[in-house]
């Protein structure tokens, strides 16, 4: 099965007031999230990895604060968007926080780990798309690079990384990721 981006769903985020960047920016991820489960081989649901990478930041239409992931699947609620997809929304934060972390950052204390493999392939990509598109790595012969030297960038680069706990887990991704990739 495939799945491809639908320009219903592109409208749906313009007509909620996400900015062309940002619009940019989830499609970026929503390709690289769906390149990335194509290469894993894993039997996983196509549709929402990309719907729900595409609609990962939908709450930037309010807000481009930490909050924005809240805001986000409850406007994605309201549009009548899967709680699966809502989910991403609400947990793609800082790769998915504990009750605690969500406690000390002032958002509804909750468990927002990631349970599912769609899940922390949206994450991952979304971690990509941006060491990408800030001009990180020179993708020009090779966008493969962001995902060689991903650890490294992570570490030199705080933004991407944020903090330990946060850098450990994106790490944990990485590799989960790269160990179903093979050589795929």
């Amino acid at each position: 099965m495939t799945y491809n981006i639908q320009d219903s769903d592109i409208d749906l985020l313009r007509n909620a007031g996400v900015s062309e960047d940002d619009i940019k920016h989830c499609v970026n991820v929503a390709e690289k999230a769906l390149e990335i489960a194509e290469r894993t081989g894993a039997n996983v649901d196509l549709e929402l990895i990309g719907r729900g990478a595409l609609f990962h930041d939908l709450g930037k239409a309010i807000t481009h604060e930490i909050e924005h992931g809240k805001i986000g699947a409850e406007i994605g609620n309201h549009l009548g968007l899967s709680k699966e997809i809502t989910d991403i929304m609400e947990k793609h934060i800082r790769g998915g926080l504990t009750e605690e972390e969500a406690r000390e950052l002032g958002l509804p204390v909750k468990d927002y780990t990631l349970r599912t493999l769609e899940e922390r392939i949206v994450i991952y990509s979304d971690r990509l798309a941006d060491i990408i598109m800030d001009g990180i790595v020179d993708i020009r012969g090779d966008e493969l690079e962001a995902e060689r030297r991903f650890e490294e960038i992570l570490m030199e680069y705080p933004k991407y990384g944020k903090n330990e706990k946060t850098l450990n887990r994106y790490i944990v991704y990485h590799r989960e990721m790269q160990g179903l990739m093979g050589s795929k």
